[in-house]
């Protein structure tokens, strides 16, 4: 019997292993991918509140599961946070409940968007590929892991600079041939990637 996974996370994980492994925008995805320890986890919250409590769950089950097991977990957001603006600011929370959990230093938590723009580009400039995904998501990352990536890799500094120059010579029209924006079959909710600000 074939398990059918929910859309969310089949086009989370075509954008990861299309874009972020495919183009090697993190070079320690691919082990984690492989080896299974990403956990996929579709919030079906509709405003920022409810994005929270299951924020606040999903960090607790990380830091409460084996890193072997479970190394780091994406948690997509299909239904809020629309607007890259709001995502950002909502950053604000998610850091505080990291605080509140006792858990800063632990865990830390990363952005993804459809609509992700550097400060200072414009919307379209292709370097705001770098952090794009299909849909609003929060990468919760073990600090203990995130020392042993970067210590294991010669230059860390290169990779953000790396990748705006890999992504400039991919250009827009290479991007979207890459296929990797949220399925039509997910037509129902609107394509963030189209939207402006």
């Amino acid at each position: 019997m074939t398990l059918t996974l929910p859309i969310e996370i089949a086009d989370t994980r075509v954008w990861l292993e299309r874009a972020v492994i495919g183009l090697n925008l993190c070079p320690f995805a691919k082990s984690v991918h492989v080896k299974g320890q990403i956990h996929y986890a579709v919030s079906h919250a509709q405003t920022a509140k409810e994005l929270l409590k299951d924020l606040v769950v999903e960090l607790k089950a990380l830091v409460a599961t084996d890193a072997t097991t479970r190394d780091t977990t994406l948690l997509i957001a299909p239904d809020c946070l629309a607007n890259f603006l709001d995502f950002n600011d909502f950053l604000a929370e998610a850091d505080q409940a990291l605080e509140d959990l006792d858990l800063d230093g632990v865990l830390q938590i990363a952005s993804l968007h459809p609509q992700f723009q550097f400060a200072g580009t414009h919307v379209d400039d292709i370097t705001n590929f770098t952090n794009r995904s299909p849909y609003p998501t929060l990468h919760l990352l073990r600090e203990d892991s995130i020392d042993r990536a970067v210590a294991s890799f010669p230059e860390p500094d290169a990779i953000f600079e790396k990748n705006m120059a890999t992504l400039t010579q991919l250009g827009l029209s290479g991007w979207a041939a890459l296929n990797v924006a949220r399925s039509p079959d997910n037509a129902a909710r609107p394509d963030l990637s189209d939207t402006q600000k």
